[in-house]
């Protein structure tokens, strides 16, 4: 178990990502998703994220009929709003309003069939209001026990900090990976002062770390990597070599890449924990046992050695939504 900042939430060593079971990855098997949460759970897996913009509405009610017959105080759950989108999927911004923040809560606790939430966050810094108006109205809801634990999603240090002056902040969502490291410079040396805790999600960068991709892959209908620079023509040349270099030191441990990946992000601080983005029960089952792998400081060497911070190629969105990366600025 992992602790998600001073005072937050303790959870689970790994968490399970949600997302793909809705949206974004193309299509996905209901049945089989609703297995995988199961299986999770019964591995002892305790927190499982989630967004309200994930299927338009989709995966909570997907998370919902999983946790039916469950014990939903053995469950902690996260979940993301302020991502605003039409019918057709596409982006429209992000409000942070305290209005949109209380609208979004009522209507993501009707879909998961619950009184509270474990840990509410923005999917997005929105910029057009303060930070601290966005906070203060989740911690409204924190007062009147709708809400457990305030967290943030993608948020620079700055932010990290002023937030953290109106309520204590359990937790930062960012994308960390051996490809996507940027958050070294200035966010995860923040969260450490302040006792703030990260929750990585990305730690497979989208299936490059998996160790079953290649540039001849297809994908399917609705994948947003058929429109990622870092899978894109000479990106994906250059990464899948650093990959295949990984791969190299995965074998010589004799373990899976995909294991060797989460195990570095689990190494990098307890107050970390990572995410794992499982659509299906084998791949729950491979990320699972990344828990058994110890790497040893010969082992990071060379993983420093074979992805240097930096090393990956592109951007890990368009430059349209990097944007919107309060993360990047």
């Amino acid at each position: 178990m992992r602790t998600l900042g001073i005072g937050g939430p303790a959870v689970s060593d790994l968490g399970l990502g949600c997302m793909g079971m809705s949206d974004f990855y193309g299509p996905a098997e209901r049945s089989e998703s609703i297995a995988t949460i199961h299986a999770a759970l019964d591995a002892g897996i305790t927190l499982l994220d989630t967004g309200d913009f994930y299927g338009m509405g989709h995966n909570e009610l997907l998370i919902e009929e999983a946790l039916r017959g469950r014990s939903r105080d053995d469950v902690r759950i996260s979940v993301k709003f302020g991502s605003q989108r039409d019918a057709d999927g596409d982006w429209l911004g992000f409000d942070g309003r305290p209005a949109a923040v209380k609208t979004s809560l009522a209507y993501t606790l009707q879909r998961l069939g619950t009184d509270y939430v474990d840990v509410y966050r923005m999917a997005r810094v929105d910029p057009a209001v303060p930070i601290e108006e966005t906070v203060g109205a989740i911690a409204e809801e924190v007062a009147k026990g709708r809400v457990r634990h305030i967290g943030l999603s993608e948020a620079g240090a700055e932010s990290v900090r002023r937030a953290h002056a109106v309520h204590p902040i359990a937790d930062v969502q960012l994308e960390y990976s051996l490809l996507s490291r940027g958050i070294e410079r200035e966010i995860l040396p923040a969260c450490r002062e302040l006792g703030v805790g990260v929750t990585a999600y990305g730690v497979l960068s989208r299936g490059l770390l998996s160790g079953r991709w290649s540039k001849d892959r297809e994908l399917a209908a609705g994948d947003f990597r058929a429109f990622s620079p870092r899978f894109s023509g000479e990106n994906l040349e250059h990464n899948l070599a650093l990959v295949a270099a990984l791969g190299a030191l995965a074998d010589a441990k004799g373990i899976p890449l995909a294991q060797l990946a989460i195990a570095w992000v689990l190494s990098r601080g307890d107050h970390i924990v990572p995410l794992i983005g499982a659509r299906r029960r084998d791949r729950l089952a491979e990320a699972l046992g990344a828990l058994d792998v110890t790497l040893t400081a010969e082992d990071l060497t060379r993983i420093e050695a074979a992805v240097p911070a930096g090393a990956a190629a592109g951007s890990r969105y368009a430059e349209s939504q990097m944007a919107h990366l309060d993360s990047e600025r």
